[in-house]
């Protein structure tokens, strides 16, 4: 396995040739090898120089510069698009922190209990140097609010020392120039999800006449940066339509609502394919002999799979919904079959259904919730990677060909209708705005009666179907 461990480097040179020679020497786990991605933010002291000798004498150094100083969050920036090992370790290029602790960093994610592990200052390291007062109850107070607002609980949110896999670093977009990364990337692990550990680390600061860089200013900008991560869901690097996904988590009523609707017609055994984060697969596995929670996408995967860990009658299989070959081996194999806004997201949806109908037993039932109203197709559509939007004639056809009976079609959220034309045909939105969804959420008291008044086709439909 390869370590990267990501170096940013500014102005240190009298210091950096130590610190990197550390690295070099440094102990790592049986069958573990390093890369140095070293980026220099623009020194002017002469680091640069330093680096450029010490990156001809090893190989396993990869140097890289930017041309104008940006900030540690930058350089960390550059050097995780430039890393190729499985796990990314962030080392700060003073002599603050010790290498020789890289092996009981590593070892959560090596046992594969971790994503993510922090290295932590204030829990019971070999040493740590005692520092002003005040600067230490600093960040025993960024730490806090960090945890207040992310819901983690971290002994450090500040440290350097943090180490992930590499897979999931990359997904995460870093917008953070300066010291607001260490904020940022906590808030977005929160709210990924990710296993997080942390491991005791010795801690040799140094103060601000030796060369510290961190100020009061900075202090001040990570309180912004949780706030902001606290509000904002930029959590992927690459959303491919999980902004949807991301904020259906914070509708609670309504995935409380479909739930209920769902939950009479399901048997003891079951399959979900698109499950996504488990919004629903939580809710509805439960007392079930069998769920069988299903995704394509590796991050979703990854999700389901730290979700239900411990989770003894759920589990997470890898399965496309394109591929006919995806759903050999589950035939005739349970009572149910769940796709809940899936069908409108593949090119073929009848290659699903038709794998759908071979997976469950004779009489078992399909459950279907799918956007309805080809007429309001437009632009958050097509951000959200949808390829359409159903008509029931239309799900009724596809239903009867993969060999399924329509047994009920009820109407979903009638009220939304307007509110969606309006933000995808007429104001061309490419997203679903927050707060709208949090107020519409809070009052669904209000609307959920009005599926009952209302004229018009819901927004989605609900559709039931048993095998022939």
């Amino acid at each position: 396995m390869l370590l990267s461990i990501l170096i940013p480097v500014y102005n240190e040179r009298t210091v950096v040739e130590r610190s990197l020679q550390q690295v070099l020497d440094a102990p790592l786990p049986a069958g573990v090898d390093r890369e140095l991605v070293i980026v220099d933010d623009c020194s002017k002291d002469g680091t640069w120089a330093i680096l450029e000798g010490l990156a001809a004498k090893h190989s396993l150094i990869r140097l890289y510069r930017h041309e104008v100083n940006q900030g540690k969050g930058a350089a960390v920036r550059t050097a995780i698009s430039k890393a190729q090992g499985d796990f990314c370790l962030i080392q700060d290029a003073d002599l603050e922190y010790d290498p020789n602790e890289y092996p009981a960093l590593l070892k959560p994610l090596l046992a594969g209990h971790a994503d993510a592990v922090f290295g932590s200052r204030y829990m019971s390291g070999e040493a740590r140097r005692v520092l002003p007062y005040w600067h230490t109850k600093i960040n025993e107070f960024l730490t806090w609010t960090s945890n207040v607002f992310s819901n983690i609980h971290v002994t450090d949110m500040e440290t350097c020392y943090k180490v992930f896999r590499t897979d999931l670093l990359k997904s995460i977009p870093i917008r953070s120039n300066r010291f607001g990364f260490e904020p940022e990337i906590t808030m977005k692990c929160a709210k990924r999800q990710l296993r997080i550990y942390e491991v005791p680390i010795s801690y040799h600061g140094r103060t601000y006449e030796e060369g510290k860089k961190i100020g009061w200013k900075d202090g001040l900008q990570a309180l912004g940066v949780i706030l902001k991560y606290w509000l904002i869901d930029d959590i992927y690097a690459d959303t491919k339509g999980r902004g949807a996904l991301i904020n259906l988590t914070r509708t609670p009523g309504y995935i409380d609502w479909m739930s209920g609707l769902l939950r009479p017609y399901l048997g003891d055994t079951i399959l979900e394919i698109g499950a996504g984060f488990g919004t629903f697969s939580g809710r509805l596995m439960g007392r079930r002999l069998r769920y069988v929670a299903a995704e394509s996408d590796p991050l979703h995967l990854h999700a389901l799979r730290n979700r239900f860990l411990r989770t003894p009658n759920v589990t997470v299989v890898e399965l496309d919904p394109n591929r006919r070959a995806a759903f050999d081996g589950f035939e005739g194999s349970v009572d149910s079959a769940i796709a809940i806004n899936v069908l409108e997201g593949l090119p073929h949806p009848e290659i699903a259904l038709e794998g759908l109908h071979r997976a469950l037993k004779p009489g078992g039932r399909l459950l279907l919730l799918a956007p309805q109203g080809s007429s309001i197709y437009g632009t958050v559509d097509q951000a959200m990677g949808q390829f359409r939007r159903f008509d029931q004639r239309e799900i009724e056809t596809l239903l009867r060909a993969a060999g399924f009976n329509l047994e009920a079609v009820r109407q979903i959220n009638k009220s939304g209708k307007p509110a969606w034309w309006l933000a995808s045909k007429v104001f061309r939105r490419t997203s679903l705005s927050k707060l709208p969804l949090k107020i519409f959420d809070k009052n669904l008291w209000l609307w959920r009666p009005l599926d009952h008044v209302l004229p018009w086709k819901g927004l989605s439909m609900l559709v039931v179907a048993r095998k022939q």
